[in-house]
């Protein structure tokens, strides 16, 4: 993970948190998360960063509308992130 930006990250965790979310979808969640809008500027091509790095799977659910899949390598990613935070924070 420590190739991705702190926004990337977040995208990997709304995609592994959900199933087969639309771009929009995890627009959606994010602007929540942040509290503020995330322009398509920003979002799209760092979702095309995850597919890149192969830790999202792009798919098409219709002519115009995409979804993200997390894959196994991304999964794993969180996974070492989650248990390299540990050692410094437990609660």
């Amino acid at each position: 993970m420590h190739d991705l930006t702190g926004f990337q990250r977040d995208l990997l965790y709304v995609i592994a948190g959900a199933d087969q979310p639309s771009g929009q979808s995890v627009k959606d969640e994010v602007e929540k998360y942040y509290s503020s809008e995330i322009n398509h500027g920003r979002l799209y091509p760092n979702l095309d960063t995850l597919v890149n790095k192969d830790l999202v799977e792009k798919g098409q659910l219709d002519r115009r509308t995409n979804y993200y899949a997390i894959t196994d390598e991304g999964r794993d990613r969180i996974t070492n992130r989650r248990e390299w935070e540990e050692q410094y924070v437990e609660f």
